[in-house]
Protein backbone atom coordinates (compact mmCIF):
# COMPACT_ATOMS: atom_id res chain seq x y z
CA UNK A 1 0.00 0.00 0.00
CA UNK A 2 2.94 2.09 0.63
CA UNK A 3 4.83 1.64 -2.33
CA UNK A 4 1.46 2.77 -4.19
CA UNK A 5 0.90 5.79 -2.71
CA UNK A 6 4.88 6.25 -3.01
CA UNK A 7 4.40 5.81 -6.89
CA UNK A 8 0.99 8.01 -7.55
CA UNK A 9 2.98 10.87 -5.26
CA UNK A 10 5.90 10.36 -7.70
CA UNK A 11 3.35 10.60 -10.59
CA UNK A 12 1.72 13.53 -9.22
CA UNK A 13 5.22 15.13 -8.76
CA UNK A 14 5.78 14.69 -12.14
CA UNK A 15 2.56 16.23 -13.78
CA UNK A 16 3.28 19.14 -11.28
CA UNK A 17 6.66 19.64 -12.79
CA UNK A 18 5.31 19.63 -16.32
CA UNK A 19 2.46 22.06 -15.52
CA UNK A 20 4.66 24.39 -13.67
CA UNK A 21 7.61 23.93 -16.88
CA UNK A 22 5.02 24.82 -19.91
CA UNK A 23 3.22 27.45 -17.93
CA UNK A 24 6.88 29.14 -17.50
CA UNK A 25 7.83 28.24 -21.34
CA UNK A 26 4.76 30.53 -22.07
CA UNK A 27 5.63 32.77 -20.09
CA UNK A 28 8.78 33.64 -20.71
CA UNK A 29 7.52 33.26 -24.76
CA UNK A 30 5.02 36.32 -24.07
CA UNK A 31 8.18 38.14 -22.24
CA UNK A 32 10.68 37.73 -25.05
CA UNK A 33 7.61 39.17 -26.99
CA UNK A 34 6.97 41.88 -24.53
CA UNK A 35 10.87 43.08 -24.16
CA UNK A 36 11.30 42.65 -27.87
CA UNK A 37 8.45 45.26 -28.59
CA UNK A 38 9.99 47.67 -26.23
CA UNK A 39 13.53 47.60 -27.30
CA UNK A 40 11.99 48.82 -30.62
CA UNK A 41 9.55 51.50 -28.77
CA UNK A 42 10.88 52.78 -25.56
CA UNK A 43 9.00 55.03 -23.79
CA UNK A 44 9.16 57.49 -26.62
CA UNK A 45 11.11 57.54 -29.49
CA UNK A 46 11.35 59.89 -32.74
CA UNK A 47 13.02 58.25 -35.92
CA UNK A 48 14.05 59.23 -39.74
CA UNK A 49 14.01 56.14 -41.98
CA UNK A 50 14.07 55.86 -45.68
CA UNK A 51 11.64 53.00 -46.98
CA UNK A 52 12.48 51.75 -50.66
CA UNK A 53 9.91 50.03 -52.81
CA UNK A 54 11.51 47.31 -55.11
CA UNK A 55 9.48 45.91 -57.97
CA UNK A 56 10.91 43.98 -61.10
CA UNK A 57 10.56 46.84 -63.06
CA UNK A 58 10.70 49.86 -60.83
CA UNK A 59 11.87 51.44 -57.50
CA UNK A 60 11.30 54.45 -55.63
CA UNK A 61 12.61 55.81 -52.10
CA UNK A 62 10.88 57.77 -49.14
CA UNK A 63 12.12 59.63 -46.23
CA UNK A 64 9.58 59.41 -43.01
CA UNK A 65 10.40 60.56 -39.87
CA UNK A 66 8.02 59.28 -37.25
CA UNK A 67 6.99 59.69 -33.16
CA UNK A 68 5.75 56.96 -30.96
CA UNK A 69 4.65 57.38 -27.35
CA UNK A 70 4.32 54.56 -25.50
CA UNK A 71 2.10 51.21 -26.59
CA UNK A 72 -0.83 53.10 -28.03
CA UNK A 73 0.49 56.26 -30.26
CA UNK A 74 2.37 56.64 -33.19
CA UNK A 75 2.68 59.14 -36.18
CA UNK A 76 4.60 58.49 -39.07
CA UNK A 77 5.08 61.61 -41.87
CA UNK A 78 6.43 61.33 -45.41
CA UNK A 79 9.01 64.31 -45.67
CA UNK A 80 10.84 63.44 -49.31
CA UNK A 81 10.20 63.23 -52.01
CA UNK A 82 8.10 66.68 -52.38
CA UNK A 83 5.52 64.78 -54.57
CA UNK A 84 4.82 62.36 -51.70
CA UNK A 85 5.91 65.15 -49.03
CA UNK A 86 2.97 65.56 -45.90
CA UNK A 87 1.48 62.21 -46.43
CA UNK A 88 1.00 60.15 -43.11
CA UNK A 89 -0.84 58.42 -40.52
CA UNK A 90 -1.58 58.87 -37.30
CA UNK A 91 -2.60 55.73 -34.62
CA UNK A 92 -3.90 56.78 -31.21
CA UNK A 93 -5.28 54.31 -28.81
CA UNK A 94 -7.15 51.83 -31.38
CA UNK A 95 -7.48 53.71 -34.24
CA UNK A 96 -5.99 55.11 -37.36
CA UNK A 97 -6.08 58.23 -39.30
CA UNK A 98 -4.90 58.89 -42.55
CA UNK A 99 -4.12 62.50 -44.62
CA UNK A 100 -3.33 63.07 -47.74
CA UNK A 101 -2.31 66.90 -48.62
CA UNK A 102 -3.43 66.49 -52.58
CA UNK A 103 -7.29 66.20 -51.17
CA UNK A 104 -6.40 67.55 -47.77
CA UNK A 105 -8.61 65.34 -45.77
CA UNK A 106 -8.14 63.39 -42.57
CA UNK A 107 -9.59 59.94 -43.17
CA UNK A 108 -10.16 57.13 -40.59
CA UNK A 109 -8.92 54.09 -41.45
CA UNK A 110 -11.36 51.59 -40.76
CA UNK A 111 -10.06 48.05 -39.10
CA UNK A 112 -11.00 46.28 -42.34
CA UNK A 113 -8.20 48.40 -44.19
CA UNK A 114 -5.88 47.87 -41.50
CA UNK A 115 -3.99 45.26 -43.13
CA UNK A 116 -4.07 46.82 -46.39
CA UNK A 117 -0.33 48.05 -48.03
CA UNK A 118 0.83 51.61 -47.03
CA UNK A 119 1.99 53.86 -49.71
CA UNK A 120 1.90 50.99 -52.21
CA UNK A 121 4.55 49.48 -49.92
CA UNK A 122 4.90 45.49 -48.82
CA UNK A 123 4.34 47.13 -45.33
CA UNK A 124 0.67 47.67 -44.50
CA UNK A 125 -1.08 50.22 -42.20
CA UNK A 126 -0.93 48.10 -39.13
CA UNK A 127 3.08 47.61 -39.56
CA UNK A 128 3.67 50.97 -40.07
CA UNK A 129 1.62 52.15 -36.98
CA UNK A 130 4.04 49.60 -34.97
CA UNK A 131 1.11 48.39 -33.72
CA UNK A 132 1.86 46.46 -30.37
CA UNK A 133 -1.64 44.17 -30.62
CA UNK A 134 0.63 40.99 -30.92
CA UNK A 135 1.96 41.21 -27.06
CA UNK A 136 -1.45 40.91 -25.40
CA UNK A 137 -3.63 39.90 -27.56
CA UNK A 138 -1.93 36.42 -28.78
CA UNK A 139 -0.78 33.24 -26.93
CA UNK A 140 2.92 32.71 -27.36
CA UNK A 141 4.47 29.50 -27.48
CA UNK A 142 8.87 28.75 -27.36
CA UNK A 143 8.96 26.56 -30.45
CA UNK A 144 12.81 25.78 -30.31
CA UNK A 145 16.18 27.66 -29.36
CA UNK A 146 19.62 27.72 -30.59
CA UNK A 147 22.25 29.71 -31.20
CA UNK A 148 23.41 31.45 -33.54
CA UNK A 149 27.16 33.95 -33.70
CA UNK A 150 27.37 33.20 -29.93
CA UNK A 151 23.71 34.06 -29.11
CA UNK A 152 20.91 32.61 -28.27
CA UNK A 153 17.78 32.85 -30.81
CA UNK A 154 14.15 32.14 -29.78
CA UNK A 155 11.35 30.85 -32.41
CA UNK A 156 8.10 31.74 -30.88
CA UNK A 157 5.00 30.78 -32.40
CA UNK A 158 2.05 33.75 -32.06
CA UNK A 159 -1.47 32.58 -32.35
CA UNK A 160 -4.71 35.41 -31.86
CA UNK A 161 -7.24 35.20 -29.32
CA UNK A 162 -10.48 34.18 -30.65
CA UNK A 163 -11.75 37.46 -30.18
CA UNK A 164 -8.81 39.63 -31.26
CA UNK A 165 -9.65 41.32 -34.49
CA UNK A 166 -6.54 40.18 -36.73
CA UNK A 167 -6.96 38.74 -40.03
CA UNK A 168 -3.72 36.39 -39.54
CA UNK A 169 -3.86 32.88 -38.69
CA UNK A 170 -0.24 33.16 -36.60
CA UNK A 171 3.10 34.67 -36.60
CA UNK A 172 6.29 33.35 -35.85
CA UNK A 173 8.77 35.36 -34.45
CA UNK A 174 12.50 35.16 -34.44
CA UNK A 175 14.15 37.09 -31.66
CA UNK A 176 17.47 37.30 -30.14
CA UNK A 177 18.36 36.78 -26.68
CA UNK A 178 18.88 40.72 -26.47
CA UNK A 179 15.94 41.68 -27.93
CA UNK A 180 16.60 42.00 -31.56
CA UNK A 181 13.69 41.19 -33.38
CA UNK A 182 15.50 38.76 -36.82
CA UNK A 183 12.05 37.80 -38.38
CA UNK A 184 8.39 38.14 -38.10
CA UNK A 185 6.63 35.70 -40.94
CA UNK A 186 2.66 35.76 -41.16
CA UNK A 187 0.22 33.09 -42.08
CA UNK A 188 -3.44 33.20 -42.98
CA UNK A 189 -6.07 31.06 -41.42
CA UNK A 190 -5.13 27.72 -42.97
CA UNK A 191 -1.39 27.88 -42.10
CA UNK A 192 -0.09 29.36 -44.97
CA UNK A 193 2.85 31.50 -44.74
CA UNK A 194 1.87 35.02 -46.64
CA UNK A 195 4.84 37.27 -45.80
CA UNK A 196 7.51 37.45 -44.08
CA UNK A 197 9.62 40.70 -42.47
CA UNK A 198 13.48 39.74 -41.78
CA UNK A 199 16.31 41.59 -40.42
CA UNK A 200 19.00 42.75 -43.75
CA UNK A 201 21.28 44.68 -40.99
CA UNK A 202 21.69 44.48 -37.18
CA UNK A 203 23.56 47.23 -35.58
CA UNK A 204 22.79 50.23 -32.68
CA UNK A 205 20.36 52.72 -32.47
CA UNK A 206 19.42 54.51 -29.78
CA UNK A 207 22.43 52.79 -28.24
CA UNK A 208 20.08 49.79 -28.26
CA UNK A 209 21.03 46.77 -30.51
CA UNK A 210 18.30 46.88 -33.09
CA UNK A 211 17.68 45.51 -36.70
CA UNK A 212 18.94 48.72 -38.63
CA UNK A 213 17.62 47.60 -41.57
CA UNK A 214 14.10 45.03 -42.53
CA UNK A 215 13.11 43.37 -45.42
CA UNK A 216 9.75 42.53 -45.76
CA UNK A 217 8.24 40.40 -48.90
CA UNK A 218 5.44 38.52 -50.32
CA UNK A 219 6.23 34.43 -49.65
CA UNK A 220 5.65 33.52 -53.35
CA UNK A 221 6.90 37.02 -54.83
CA UNK A 222 10.45 37.45 -52.95
CA UNK A 223 12.21 39.25 -55.78
CA UNK A 224 9.60 41.95 -54.71
CA UNK A 225 10.16 43.27 -51.39
CA UNK A 226 9.95 46.95 -49.58
CA UNK A 227 12.97 47.99 -47.27
CA UNK A 228 12.69 50.26 -43.85
CA UNK A 229 16.36 51.64 -43.24
CA UNK A 230 16.44 53.27 -40.26
CA UNK A 231 18.93 56.30 -40.35
CA UNK A 232 18.67 57.44 -37.05
CA UNK A 233 16.59 56.44 -33.83
CA UNK A 234 16.35 58.19 -30.48
CA UNK A 235 14.71 56.97 -27.21
CA UNK A 236 13.01 58.53 -24.09
CA UNK A 237 12.61 62.05 -25.92
CA UNK A 238 10.58 64.44 -24.36
CA UNK A 239 7.49 64.57 -26.71
CA UNK A 240 4.80 67.08 -26.19
CA UNK A 241 1.11 65.62 -26.22
CA UNK A 242 -0.08 67.69 -29.08
CA UNK A 243 2.57 65.36 -31.72
CA UNK A 244 -0.15 62.75 -31.55
CA UNK A 245 -3.63 64.93 -32.53
CA UNK A 246 -5.40 64.72 -35.68
CA UNK A 247 -4.46 68.53 -35.90
CA UNK A 248 -1.02 68.11 -35.76
CA UNK A 249 -1.31 65.04 -38.74
CA UNK A 250 -2.97 67.79 -40.86
CA UNK A 251 -1.13 71.03 -39.98
CA UNK A 252 2.44 69.80 -39.11
CA UNK A 253 3.85 71.92 -35.73
CA UNK A 254 6.40 69.64 -34.64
Amino acid sequence: MRRREFYRSIAALGCALLTASASFAEESAQELVRKAWDQQRGQTSVAEITMTIHRTDWERSMSMRAWTAGLDDALVRVTAPRKDAGNGTLTKDDAMWSFAPKINRVIKIPSSMMNQSWMGSDFSNKDVSRSTDIIDQYDHVLLETSEHEGKKVYVIESTPHEDSAVVWGKEVLTIREDFVLLSQEFFDQDGVSVKRMEAQEVGLLGGRPMATRLRMAETDQTEEWTEILYESLDFDVDLADSIFTLSNLRNPRE
